[in-house]
């Protein structure tokens, strides 16, 4: 019986002896119906998390998850030393998923735990979060891990089964290493990756490289949707395994695909990378999954390598895991196409058929490995930064913002429809500049949707017009966070944690501070400072970002300390974002298919189905 099958009878059980809570497996409830079509995605538990908002304060939150019931309520129990657990609400929460616990001794310990209500009737409980005694005042979890060389890049998933997300981090090194964390830091497995991981080039490295330049080669995710999470890696000769084993072949020139238990670091499965490009050796790599069929995961590989010293090889491809073996789906060469790339992809259902595409930031492939449009013929070339979301809540589908890099027109930045590539509006100016970086968020409520900026000033998406006339007054594009617990985004730039004001507004050297990151211990990554990982990864609806600290033996995740009114269900279980958690590159944002931002409205539910709980 496959996965999805199994989840769909698990639902059909669920409606006859009523709704289940998240950390009992939750399963479709009322759309049991439509779940045999619908994508299988993972069975997250509630991620309760509490952490010390004040002297007096703790901010406790959880996952409201994509398909449970709009009438569920919570209660929320709290154990102090270890005594007996006592209920802090006094009505059942049916709003946002979030609680401020006053009356907390915090000289002693404190667990948590949530009880959803369905029907007026409490369900099983969540996994309680301890606070521990004397905690410190802090928006942050801290994961203790093994001391090592630097991360560049973490990755989540589920790898034990158990509903939370456990960790993946990379160690550059040399050569370079893979580790895989259990949530509260217990050490899984370790993998090396091996004498061709040693030259690290970031254009013309080793043929096991991973996580330089623009490349991963890696992404976590459940792709035979059993439960349990795998790991997907780009391989060559001489890599061991985390179970030990070492992979042999006959050169080094010749490239693998590896599907890696996520519980043990074994090869499960292995496949060739096609060596279409052999020739101008080896091909480094953009890992990433997505719903190519509107229900089943694949992993899609964006692979380039270097002809001489001049322009570059491109090749994507799709696969599939069927807990055994690893099929090539299909593959597409670039050739003399006219299709630009950058520097990240997205993997998203442009059109709302249920299928997702892949993005580029000048073309879109379909599902099926055809070209669906390229945006060459409207004047686009290759740029770092790129998003596809609901830009505009008036406007049907999703739309695109991309940026340039020296185009020779003066292009400077771009707003299209995504399903179709049709252009909406274009800004040029004299000259030929490479614009670096780029961003999207609603971070102006006086206009409709979302506003899109580089460096020319704070444009709305929707209307293609400045929103502040003072373009010196644009804040610094790095990465979007919800974070406060508004409907307006919060910017993190090098560390820093901001809010531009519309009504005050000033450039990035002093924007208001919501937070510093280096105050709590966290190193950021080169010269942007970057998080290794931001996404929803525990509470509610916000996000959060992952920094190691200056020994490398510690993760340090930034999760709110901040109240909100509003409910959302958890971004993870968001297809487009779930897909964009996957997928590296240059780190950016990630964005829903729903418009999030001042004055939205209540997303649809997502049409999904769970994964079985292992």
């Amino acid at each position: 019986m496959t996965a999805a099958a199994t989840a769909v009878l698990a639902g059909v059980a669920a409606l006859l002896a009523g709704l289940p809570a998240a950390d009992a497996a939750p399963t479709a409830g009322p759309r049991v119906a439509a779940a045999a079509a619908s994508r299988t995605m993972e069975n997250l538990d509630r991620a309760v998390v509490a952490v010390r908002s004040s002297s007096t304060d703790v901010l406790i939150s959880w996952r409201l998850l994509g398909l449970d019931p709009d009438s569920t309520g919570f209660n929320v129990y709290r154990s102090t030393g270890g005594a007996s657990s006592t209920k802090l609400n006094s009505e059942v929460l049916t709003g946002a998923t979030n609680f401020v616990d006053t009356t907390a001794d915090l000289a002693k310990s404190n667990s948590y735990r949530v009880r959803p209500v369905v029907g007026g009737k409490e369900q099983p409980s969540s996994k309680t979060f301890t606070l521990g005694a004397d905690h410190a005042t802090e928006p942050v979890v801290r994961i203790p891990i093994e001391e090592g060389g630097p991360i560049k890049f973490t990755w989540v998933g589920d790898l034990d089964g158990d509903g939370a997300y456990d960790y993946v981090v990379d160690r550059q090194t040399t050569p370079q290493k893979i580790e895989a964390y259990r949530s509260d830091g217990e050490l899984l497995w370790r993998m090396d990756m091996g004498p061709n991981s040693t030259d690290q080039n970031n254009i013309e490295g080793g043929s096991s490289t991973i996580d330089v330049g623009n490349w991963d080669g890696v992404t976590v995710q459940d792709l035979d949707s059993d439960g349990r999470a795998e790991v997907a890696v780009r391989i060559a000769n001489g890599v061991t395994f985390g179970d030990g084993k070492t992979f042999a072949y006959s050169d080094n020139s010749h490239q693998f695909i590896a599907i890696l238990d996520g519980s043990t670091g074994a090869a499960r499965a292995t496949a060739p990378v096609p060596d279409d490009y052999l020739s101008d050796g080896p091909m480094y790599a953009r890992f990433g999954v997505g719903y190519l069929d509107g229900t089943t995961p694949s992993l899609v590989a964006f692979m380039k390598n270097r002809v001489g010293s001049g322009d570059f090889n491109l090749m994507m491809t799709a696969w599939k895991f069927d807990g055994t073996t690893l099929s090539r789906q299909w593959k597409w060469l670039r050739g003399d196409q006219d299709a630009p790339d950058g520097h990240n992809t997205r993997i998203v259902d442009v059109d709302g058929d249920g299928k997702d595409e892949i993005a580029e930031i000048g073309f879109v492939l379909n599902g099926d490995g055809t070209l669906r449009y390229s945006l060459e013929p409207k004047g686009v070339i290759h740029g770092d930064r790129f998003y596809i979301g609901k830009m505009d809540p008036d406007r049907p589908g999703l739309q695109g913002y991309g940026i340039q890099q020296n185009n020779e027109s003066g292009l400077r930045e771009y707003y299209y429809d995504a399903a179709d590539g049709s252009m909406i509006w274009q800004h040029s100016e004299d000259g030929v500049t490479d614009v670096g970086r780029g961003l999207v968020g609603d971070i102006d409520p006086r206009h409709p949707g979302m506003e899109a900026w580089s460096f020319s000033g704070i444009y709305n998406a929707s209307t293609g017009k400045l929103t502040e006339p003072d373009t010196s007054l644009a804040p610094w594009p790095a990465l979007g966070l919800w974070w406060d617990g508004d409907l307006g985004m919060e910017l993190l730039n090098d560390g820093k944690l901001e809010k531009w004001d519309p009504a005050n507004p000033k450039p990035s050297n002093s924007l208001p501070r919501v937070l510093t990151t280096s105050k709590f211990g966290a190193v950021g990554v080169g010269s942007a400072g970057n998080p290794t990982l931001v996404g929803d990864l525990m509470g509610d609806w916000r996000e959060e970002a992952v920094y190691p600290n200056a020994s490398n033996d510690e993760l340090i995740v930034f999760t709110t300390d901040k109240p909100t009114a509003t409910r959302l269900y958890t971004l993870a279980h968001n297809p487009a974002y779930r897909n964009a958690m996957t997928l590296k590159g240059y780190l950016q944002s990630h964005e829903v298919d729903y418009y999030l931002g001042n004055g939205m409205s209540t997303p649809p539910r997502p049409d999904i189905s769970y994964a079985p709980r292992s």
